[in-house]
């Protein structure tokens, strides 16, 4: 094995998780990475199965300008989908290709914590400040667990809540509802990981964003600046790679955008580029 011990974050969603033979093949590559000393922390969302889930209760669906309001039944199901369907889907996936998979929670042990977000004026959606419920805004990043795990020989399977800092008047902590985005750069950036990797439904930055043979193999962060002016990186990628540049200067080594078929990761892992994005700092 490798002295060198890489450190990577991948983050996929639940279209992934809802996806036996996609999920499978991605932690057979995570099994194969793990192997040669890479240490792995698996974050995964769960939003189509908070929808069915949604739907079958029949509980109305809550968004304002794409994002979901979570209030109390919204936060039971989020709860339910997040910490129990899909992160136990996620880890037996792991153990099926032999992962010493372990689900926890951003709420275990206060790894992730974080603050009520306030109510707040949104573009495009009137006058009056929006009020998003039991949603936080993330305060602060504990990685012992992680850490702990990893000793261990333990790869985490982290889904995305977090917890107040304090108990409130009851004396329980509140439980908030974080997107999945946001918990894994905070994770990886606190544990200044070599890799973050974004799985998701497309290769990689695409120049034209309905050809995947427009995938863009490398940019640095000037040249990402320069390809979202000059209108070559457009519509949902831009939010992602401007976050990935604050990924980068958050001290994260790369941020990899790859999709999900198979080979995909370990070529990825390989030689950054050849099947995916991989965004660089200057």
């Amino acid at each position: 094995m490798s002295r060198v011990r890489p450190k990577a974050v991948l983050k996929f969603g639940g279209e992934i998780v809802a996806d036996t033979p996609r999920l499978a093949s991605a932690m057979r590559e995570v099994r194969e990475l793990t192997d040669r000393g890479w240490r792995f922390v698996l974050c995964h969302g769960g939003n189509p199965q908070a929808n069915a889930l949604t739907a079958r209760l029949g509980l109305e669906k809550k968004q304002v300008g794409g994002r979901r309001i979570t209030d109390a039944p919204t936060l039971q199901v989020m709860k339910q989908v997040l910490a129990g369907e899909c992160n136990v889907d996620v880890v037996a996936a792991a153990a099926g290709q032999g992962l010493r998979a372990v689900g926890i929670s951003g709420v275990s042990a206060g790894l992730v914590t974080a603050r009520r977000r306030p109510p707040k004026i949104m573009s495009g959606c009137g006058p009056d400040p929006i009020d998003f419920g039991f949603v936080g805004d993330i305060t602060n990043i504990d990685t012992r667990l992680i850490e702990h795990l990893w000793d261990g020989s333990y790869t985490p399977v982290l889904n995305t809540l977090g917890i107040s800092e304090q108990p409130g008047p009851s004396g329980v902590c509140e439980v908030y509802n974080i997107n999945a985005d946001t918990v894994s750069s905070a994770v990886a950036a606190a544990l200044r990981v070599n890799h973050l990797f974004l799985m998701t439904g497309v290769p990689g930055v695409l120049r034209d964003k309905d050809d995947p043979f427009t995938r863009i193999p490398r940019l640095t962060e000037a040249e990402a600046r320069r390809a979202i002016a000059e209108g070559v990186i457009v519509g949902g990628m831009i939010p992602k790679v401007e976050e990935a540049l604050a990924n980068l200067a958050s001290g994260i080594g790369a941020v990899h955008v790859v999709g999900a078929e198979p080979g995909t990761l370990t070529g990825e892992a390989n030689m950054p580029g050849s099947v995916g994005t991989v965004l660089l700092s200057d």
